[in-house]
């Protein structure tokens, strides 16, 4: 999705895809490795919501809910983070930048073992928690290396990479209760490890990308908006995110959960507001930012849709099920995803930053897969709108992973290095 324009004075014959340009910067590795995941888990997935009606059905041995939550929450996230920080890391932290083939041994112990557990999933649970804990290894080795640049970093403001740092380490925790959960078949500690990954390691680390990152994209595009950066807002962010954990958890009572939350959805959607919004949806050359600012918005109804739903439990009267979750994930975290990577890829290969026809439609169409999925998760639409959300992600993850994944094998349309 996501998908920059190349304006008519850029316009150059294109030089051939080489995988060893890769390795020519890590956003480029990191990337690539993850438009690869998550292209082929959307395929992965559309193809198993497919097959009962066509007369196939298919074998599990791992719940599929459970299936789905780890390899949607952990299985390919890392990846596109290890991409991101390891190209704006040493940036914030005042370091020179690193290359990119020390990380790829990683990377790759890290894929091939997402790679396992789509196999053992369907095979064999020792297999899936085997893969796994791959998985979890290779992420220990790029968590570890970022803990390195932290250490050499003498920057007099490291507070993001401090808490991303704390993040990866839950990630890790994570994957490893994952595994044995896998590992024991233990279904609890396996969802338990999956909420885990999700409350406590990537909405996080989204939280502080944003946090650190959207200013300077909103300053660089409307430098009227006044920075909503101060530190004091990576508290609420990050406590919003975890009152949103415990309730999908339900370890604390409805009742007490509630309020908080909304709170929380009201004041991040008075900072959307204040952004005005939809002074970014006009023109080609905001619609970047519009893409990132919706996502945010979309963090904002989650929080909401989570507030609604339990105060419906406390009443007795049920709540919205999966609603809030697929708003938050599909939503906040897919719009994000899709929009920063094409940010960083369309700046570090030499593109303008102006979205084309083709990538807004994509953006709108990912919009319309989020709301078929909360209206699954509520009961309408029934298997249709759940087969129809699959695909409209598929299309799109897809498409990214098609477009922007050629820009990265490919040198910078300027001329420059990386």
């Amino acid at each position: 999705m996501a998908i920059t324009s190349l304006l008519p004075h850029t316009a150059a014959p294109a030089a051939a895809w080489r995988p060893r340009r890769l390795l020519s910067a890590p956003h480029r590795l990191g990337f690539a490795f993850g438009a690869v995941l998550m292209s082929g888990a959307a395929l992965w997935w559309l193809g198993v919501i497919v097959a009962p009606g066509l007369g196939f059905e298919p074998h599990w041995a791992v719940p599929p809910t459970l299936a789905h939550g780890l390899v949607f929450t952990l299985g390919f996230m890392p990846a596109f983070m290890a991409g991101f920080l390891f190209t704006a890391g040493p940036r914030w932290l005042g370091l020179p930048g690193i290359e990119a083939g020390v990380l790829l041994t990683a990377l790759l112990q890290f894929g091939l073992g997402w790679l396992v557990v789509l196999v053992g999933v369907h095979a064999s649970a020792p297999v899936a928690a085997l893969g796994v804990s791959a998985a979890a290894c290779g992420w220990l080795r790029l968590s570890l290396r970022f803990a390195a640049l932290l250490r050499a970093s003498r920057a007099p403001d490291r507070l993001h990479a401090r808490c991303v740092l704390a993040a990866s380490a839950v990630g890790l925790v994570s994957m490893l209760l994952g595994s044995l959960g896998l590992l024991r078949g233990d279904a609890a500690l396996l969802r338990g490890a999956v909420q885990l990954g999700l409350w406590g390691f990537v909405g996080p680390v989204f939280a502080i990308v944003s946090h650190r990152m959207l200013p300077f994209f909103s300053a660089a595009a409307l430098p009227q908006l006044d920075a909503w950066g101060a530190r004091a807002w990576l508290l609420p962010l990050l406590a919003g995110l975890a009152l949103a954990g415990l309730a999908e958890l339900a370890w604390l009572p409805p009742w007490l959960l509630a309020p908080p939350l909304a709170v929380a959805s009201a004041a991040i959607l008075a900072v959307a507001l204040r952004w005005r919004l939809e002074r970014s949806l006009q023109g080609q050359a905001l619609r970047l930012l519009a893409m990132l600012h919706g996502g945010f918005v979309w963090l904002g109804l989650a929080l909401g849709l989570q507030a609604v739903s339990l105060t419906l439990q406390a009443l007795g009267r049920g709540g919205l099920g999966a609603a809030p979750l697929h708003a938050m994930t599909l939503g906040w975290l897919g719009c994000t995803l899709l929009a920063m990577l094409t940010r960083v890829a369309a700046a570090h290969s030499g593109r303008p930053l102006a979205i084309d026809g083709l990538g807004w439609a994509a953006y709108r169409l990912l919009q319309l897969g989020v709301l078929l999925r909360i209206g699954a998760a509520l009961g309408l639409g029934g298997h249709a709108g759940l087969l129809a959300a699959a695909a409209l992600w598929a299309v799109v993850s897809a498409t990214w992973a098609w477009r922007c994944g050629g820009w990265l094998g490919r040198p910078r349309v300027d001329g420059r290095p990386g």
